[in-house]
């Protein structure tokens, strides 16, 4: 089948209200992730310099900080943030409840 299709609600949440879609979509190089999160939640803080995927996060509602290599970035409603494999990053959420899209892939560079 040249396509799949998953409904990101009917995969169970992890870590606070992710849902991973690379299973479920069966990407084979990128990754998916639709976050709902709670005001006030704090991510875990990490970097991909070992496998060299960058990431971009689009925040669709709410607002949040991701602190990237030590600087933090303000994002509201309709923000998109690529960042670099090698940098660490850390979402902070804001006051109210937040929605992502996080899309990650290898660095083709």
């Amino acid at each position: 089948m040249p396509y799949t299709k998953t409904e990101y609600e009917s995969v169970e949440p992890v870590g606070g209200g992710l849902h991973f879609l690379r299973d479920a979509l069966d990407c084979e190089n990128l990754g998916v992730t639709v976050a709902e999160v709670d005001a006030g939640w704090t991510g875990k803080e990490h970097d991909h310099g070992s496998d060299g995927q960058e990431e971009v996060y689009v925040l669709l509602d709410g607002e949040a900080t991701v602190t990237v290599d030590g600087e933090d970035v303000a994002m509201e409603s309709g923000d998109a943030l690529r960042i670099a494999p090698e940098s660490t990053r850390q979402i902070h959420n804001g006051d109210t409840e937040s929605r992502f899209v996080l899309v990650g892939a290898p660095d083709a560079s």
